[in-house]
């Protein structure tokens, strides 16, 4: 299949005339369900992939319009068809949005091996997401946005997650070099850092007062059209200067929240 591949940098203005083609990874729930409902509200076309084929079919059902994908972004071939499938659907790739994850508690002052299945946590939290967007910068060099889903949790690392705490703190770092390297392009690199989000990924943290994926959503897509280098949606706003003026103590009551 012939790849799609821009041959003069467009502005990003003249970009965002058409109807965006957004690709959401892990879009059949919680905050990627949002994205994907917020874009289609705006009137994007939208692609999501997910694992599990009954969410996919009621996404199809729901939204005739899109593009709902069986793969799995720890797989390359999984990667590359999921590519080949939004170019033959819609032509075009606009925005990428990396939002597939996984949250595993970890105690290392347990007795027991802690790092027991690692290296898939790694692999979609960290290693897939770079992968997918190097993957999708050969395709489209001047793609219009690179979304990263990373967490409050980035810059604060949850003491019962340290391994969770570490592959967002790589995917932080990686969006902020990634912003820089690809400035020249008008290449728009944003990074979304929620908080304690009513996802199912959080249905069973005991904390009453959880952010709605909705509430996310919005945050992003407002970040996203002033072109901003992070979304901070609800108390993560204020995250980044309570960790200047109040490191330790910021640190200890976000990591054990």
């Amino acid at each position: 299949m012939t790849e799609l591949i821009e041959k003069e940098p467009l502005s990003r203005s003249k970009r965002s005339k058409a109807a965006q083609v957004i690709l959401i990874t892990g879009g059949t729930s919680g905050i990627g369900h949002s994205l994907a409902e917020a874009f289609l509200a705006q009137g994007a076309l939208v692609a999501i992939c997910g694992r599990s084929e009954t969410a996919l079919e009621q996404f199809r059902k729901d939204h005739p319009e899109g593009l709902a994908i069986r793969a799995d972004v720890t797989i390359a071939a999984d990667r590359a068809a999921m590519l080949d499938a939004v170019v033959e659907r819609f032509g075009k790739l606009d925005v990428l949005v990396n939002n597939a994850g996984t949250f595993v508690d970890r105690d290392f002052t347990s007795g027991k091996d802690a790092t027991e299945d690692l290296e898939p946590e790694i692999a979609l939290n960290l290693t897939a997401p770079i992968q997918l967007t190097s993957e999708v910068l050969v395709r489209w060099p001047t793609i219009s946005s690179l979304v990263f889903v990373t967490s409050g949790l980035a810059l604060a690392p949850p003491t019962r997650a340290p391994t969770y705490g570490a592959v967002k703190a790589g995917l932080h770092a990686f969006a902020e070099a990634l912003r820089r390297q690809l400035a020249p392009r008008d290449v728009h690199v944003l990074e979304l850092l929620p908080g304690l989000t009513d996802t199912p990924m959080n249905a069973s943290h005991p904390a009453k007062h959880k952010m709605s994926p909705e509430a996310v959503a919005d945050v992003t897509l407002k970040a996203l059209a002033g072109s901003k280098p992070m979304a901070l949606p609800g108390i993560v706003k204020a995250l980044p200067m309570l960790l200047r003026l109040a490191p330790r103590t910021t640190k200890r009551l976000v990591a054990e929240s």
